[in-house]
């Protein structure tokens, strides 16, 4: 599951962040948390991508635990990004789906 939120003060989707992580690497949350930890602290490290890192802000959401906690989200953009940075036969369907998913709201916004 692909949790989103709208952020009235951007104007815009975002999607977590882990759950995208969770998504591409095939694991359940907190395998995919640990994985946005280290990826996030090597990029940092290595200066690779930079702006992804600092670009992200968090956002409450609803946690696994039915808890509402702030939560490390991305917008298109940045999650396109994302994928880059991950090694993932799954990268391919899930860019598709963002790229439908944005069409129809240009779609919304502008006919």
């Amino acid at each position: 599951m692909l949790r989103s939120a709208w952020d009235e003060e951007r104007q815009d989707w975002f999607l977590s962040v882990v759950d995208v992580c969770a998504v591409l690497t095939d694991s359940d949350y907190q395998t995919a948390r640990k994985y946005w930890k280290n990826l996030k602290s090597r990029m940092l490290k290595e200066g690779a991508d930079f702006q992804l890192v600092t670009d992200c802000y968090q956002l409450k959401m609803k946690a696994y635990d039915g808890k509402m906690r702030d939560t490390d989200v991305a917008n298109a953009e940045q999650i396109l990004r994302l994928i880059q940075s991950i090694p993932s036969p799954k990268a391919e369907p899930l860019k598709m789906s963002i790229y439908r998913d944005s069409l129809v709201a240009l779609k919304h916004c502008c006919c």
